[in-house]
């Protein structure tokens, strides 16, 4: 019971600080999300077992020049998306060949220059594309990520739930045993319709860019490819023998155990975003 309410007490701070950052002021919810990432790579460096503290300022100045002066002058405007762009093929890159070591190894291999690029690409890169999540529409619009958050957390909570009472099925059991695969249907089920409630709040709230099946389709690419990045987490821990990333959030473990689904998720999200605002 006491582990259970140290739990819910750490996870309604977390949520705090995400939904009210977020709707405070865009300097904030950067800051916060920086802060994040930061821990996320504190605890993941030494999972996989890289040693390299250069990495750790390219954090925080990625965050300076590709977050917060995310709008350049001219005549820099399209260097700066040039730099996006490669950016987002790289990131999508190395997230897409994490996906096939999760399918075809046993263990992610880790030489060292593939050390290097997850820490780059694969955490740097992908936290980066979820904090410019909320400009994706030249306008900040802080509810972009506060929906995928709640796309993410109806998957796991409803993933979970399903999982418990029909779950028959292992998803992939030498990596995480108790994820099924009717509690994968089951959340990416609920995440859809998390999507449609999240077209019907935002449109009531007067932000009608997208249509409702614009979101069913960003609920599904945020909660399957959410799924796979809490996997090949699951999987890194796994090999580094450890059960949680970290122990700063008391009942859950570290910050990148609560935010891998979401940050291995976010490029994926910001090329739908993308795909979307060129196509409509």
């Amino acid at each position: 019971m006491r582990e259970l309410l140290v739990r819910s007490i750490s996870g309604i701070v977390y949520v705090s600080l995400v939904v009210l950052s977020a709707l405070y002021s865009r300097d904030v919810f950067i800051g916060l999300f920086c802060l994040f990432a930061f821990f996320c790579l504190i605890e993941l460096m030494p999972m996989i077992r890289l040693k390299q503290w250069l990495i750790y300022p390219v954090l925080p100045v990625a965050y300076l020049l590709l977050v917060r002066y995310n709008v350049w002058p001219d005549p820099l405007d399209d260097y700066y998306l040039y730099v996006i762009y490669a950016l987002l093929a790289g990131t999508l890159a190395v997230n897409l060949y994490l996906i096939r070591d999760l399918i075809l190894t046993d263990r992610i291999p880790l030489f060292n220059s593939k050390k290097h690029f997850i820490a780059l690409l694969y955490l740097i890169g992908s936290s980066l594309f979820l904090a410019l999540i909320p400009d994706v529409l030249e306008s900040y619009k802080p509810e972009l990520i506060i929906g995928l958050f709640t796309i993410i957390w109806s998957n796991d909570s409803f993933a979970y739930l399903f999982g418990k009472n029909f779950g028959k099925h292992k998803l992939m059991q030498r990596i995480s045993p108790k994820k099924t695969v009717e509690g994968f249907v089951g959340g990416l089920v609920m995440a859809m319709l998390t999507g449609v409630g999240l077209f019907f709040y935002l449109q009531n709230i007067g932000i009608t860019d997208y249509t409702i099946y614009h979101w069913i389709i960003i609920a599904f690419v945020v909660a399957f490819f959410g799924t796979l990045g809490d996997l090949i987490q699951s999987k890194f821990k796994r090999q580094a023998q450890i059960k949680d990333s970290g122990s700063i959030m008391p009942g859950h473990g570290g910050i990148f155990d609560r935010m891998d689904s979401i940050i291995f998720a976010a490029p994926f999200a910001y090329l739908t975003f993308l795909i979307i605002n060129y196509v409509s």
